[in-house]
């Protein structure tokens, strides 16, 4: 049990790679949570101590004492509390409970440095929705009315929405007795929405018009269509999982607290736009009938070096065929460029999400429209078992990665979530699974596996992001998720702590040099150490 919940906690802080920045000196919450609040009673002036806070991207790198109390000596890495852009009395009860359990009190250092690390410091913005002074202005349509959420992704003032679903996901179960944690989840899930209505196409985006934070800039000069505005989006990255993500962070709210108050207007439409965007990215390249070329809806271009920034074909990507029931991504959750469109982990994960907010439509009476996601949902399960499950010629019936519905495939996996090695963990198939299994195999051996890593130092998959040499701790913690073995698990534990000397689990590790590490510690990971640890 509590090796399992060490596992979720951990990983909830490893998706989020793209490293993590304290975000006291923009961070404001605007529930009674605040900061200038929260310090009320303290003796400290909130405004004057919040300029005073470190960025936490330099905090985080640079060892705290107390030590923890095991031979490695891990560091506390937390910020101090008039820091932290978020705070939970229940989350400070767990990780009491949890590393007084533990016995490994380095294992217990990262857990307590790794769960709270979301609340800790990445809530740039949060507002219960209480207070009508918070919108500077009406929006149209209802857009931005009650709580609201901006969880940025690390050092970058922006959140991805997949990133933000599972950086929150390990508070998820708590909502029901915590208050506060409710309106955070509720406001996340309706800024997703405004989001997924402004720009469905697009993985990354700025802060909430009414936060009134500052824009940040990527840096690119992209060719995009369709065209999105710069002050809504971060980047446009059509990635099929973000869009499943939204509805994973609405379906698991509603599962662990059978509220209905994301369940609006808002919502609604953002569901028909999933709706749109995956019709129209279930098109192939050629007409069936005429053999004559139909442009993708979605093209993408950027002035780059490196192949899996963009699209081939300038911008269009590789061909993909017809009558496969599969839904095209562009992007892989690394942010990689896919080779063949058909990405398998995100048709499955979106097969299984639209699947149960179908469920939970269908129960409140809008029959209609969840019969349309119970359908789409249904034929791109179907399409993942008939197009996706390819032979080869050690491991026989396997997932390929990626496949183009003509025949061709990729057989490897990337440790970003979703992955092959996830498919158990996101509901679309048991553990058991004969074909699951082979996979499993496959991909966590190097015959099997090109970004499967070995080296004297660390072990695990790896991928394009971070090159042929890092593997990423995350794809460990992924594995104890989907083990029964308990050696193997204790194994893969053991290993992600060795290596995260700073008391934070990075990005990615050397395999030969473990000492030669991302220097972009990771948030997600603590989602899948806490859910090992309650296992």
């Amino acid at each position: 049990m509590i090796l399992l919940a060490i596992s979720y906690a951990l990983l909830s802080t490893s998706i989020f790679f793209h490293g993590i920045e304290g975000t006291a000196e923009s961070g404001r919450n605007g529930d009674a949570n605040n900061f200038d609040q929260e310090m009320l009673g303290s003796g400290v002036d909130g405004g004057r101590y919040r300029t005073a806070c470190p960025d936490y991207k330099h905090y985080a790198i640079v060892a705290h004492r107390p030590l923890s109390r095991g031979p490695l000596g891990l560091p506390y890495q937390r910020p101090s509390p008039h820091c932290r852009t978020f705070s939970s009395p229940l989350v400070e009860d767990i990780i009491d409970e949890m590393t007084a359990k533990m016995e490994d009190k380095d294992l217990a250092r990262i857990f307590e440095n790794a769960f709270p690390n979301t609340l800790d410091t990445t809530v740039r913005w949060h507002v219960d929705g209480s207070s009508k002074l918070l919108i500077r202005k009406r929006y149209q349509d209802g857009a931005w009315e009650g709580p609201q959420s901006f969880i940025v992704t690390g050092d970058i003032n922006a959140e991805w929405l997949r990133d933000s679903t599972n950086q929150l996901a390990q508070y998820q179960t708590l909502a029901k007795k915590d208050p506060k944690i409710e309106s955070l989840i509720l406001g996340a899930i309706n800024t997703q929405a405004e989001y997924v209505i402004e720009s469905p196409y697009c993985n990354a985006f700025q802060p909430p018009p009414p936060s009134g934070e500052p824009i940040p800039s990527n840096g690119q000069d992209d060719q995009v269509h369709p065209v999105y505005e710069p002050s809504r989006v971060f980047e446009c990255k059509y990635e099929l999982d973000s869009l499943a993500h939204f509805l994973a962070l609405g379906n698991k709210f509603h599962n662990v607290t059978g509220s209905k108050a994301y369940l609006h207007s808002r919502y609604y439409t953002a569901i028909d736009t999933i709706l749109e965007v995956l019709e129209q990215q279930s098109k192939p390249t050629f007409d069936p009938k005429t053999g004559k070329f139909q442009r993708n809806e979605y093209t993408f271009r950027r002035n780059t070096r490196a192949g899996t920034e963009t699209l081939s074909l300038n911008g269009i990507g590789n061909p993909l065929g017809p009558g496969t029931g599969l839904v095209r991504s562009a992007f892989r959750p690394s942010d990689d460029a896919t080779i063949l469109g058909f990405f398998i982990p995100a048709n499955a994960q979106m097969a299984i999400e639209l699947k149960r907010t179908a469920a939970i439509l269908k129960n409140i009476g809008k029959e209609d429209l969840a019969a349309k996601l119970q359908e789409r949902g249904a034929s791109m399960e179907k399409g993942v078992w008939d197009h996706g499950v390819v032979n080869h010629r050690k491991y026989g019936q396997v997932f390929a990665f990626e496949v183009d519905g003509y025949g061709s495939s990729i057989i490897m996996d990337d440790a970003n979530m979703p992955s092959l090695l996830a498919l158990p963990t996101m509901g679309f198939l048991e553990k058991s699974d004969k074909t699951y299994q082979n996979t499993r195999r496959m991909i966590l051996e190097r015959e099997g596996n090109p970004y499967f890593l070995e080296g004297r130092g660390f072990s695990g998959i790896g991928g394009p992001h971070v090159g042929p040499q890092h593997a990423w701790p995350m794809s460990r913690l992924v594995q104890t998720m989907t083990s029964d073995d308990d050696k193997e698990i204790t194994k893969a534990l053991e290993d992600v702590r060795d290596v995260s000397r700073m008391g934070l689990v990075n990005e990615g590790i050397n395999v030969v040099r473990p000492t030669d590490y991302s220097s972009k510690p990771s948030v997600v990971k603590g989602f899948y150490l806490f859910k090992l640890t309650m296992r």
